[in-house]
């Protein structure tokens, strides 16, 4: 299983919109709105790497409204026991 964080600044407003889009996809396992740089971090779980990456650049980054993100992915071979 490999576990991303995604980091998401959005466009004045928009947070509510992108939150509840956010929340439609199935590998997301996690949602908060929060302060500071970033207007929201979402974790997703999934089987592969790949599919995270597919996740990101195809469900996530095509939402209307999101400015940038920042992706954090664990490690393979740091997995805990």
């Amino acid at each position: 299983m490999t576990t991303a964080y995604v980091l998401i600044n959005c466009e004045l407003g928009a947070e509510e919109e992108i939150y509840s889009h956010l929340k439609s996809i199935s590998k997301i396992k996690e949602t908060r709105g929060v302060f500071g740089a970033y207007d929201i971090i979402t974790k997703i779980e999934a089987s592969s790497v790949e599919l995270v990456k597919d996740i990101i650049t195809t469900n996530i980054r095509g939402i209307d409204r999101i400015r940038s993100t920042l992706t954090l992915m664990g490690s393979e071979k740091e997995k805990q026991s």
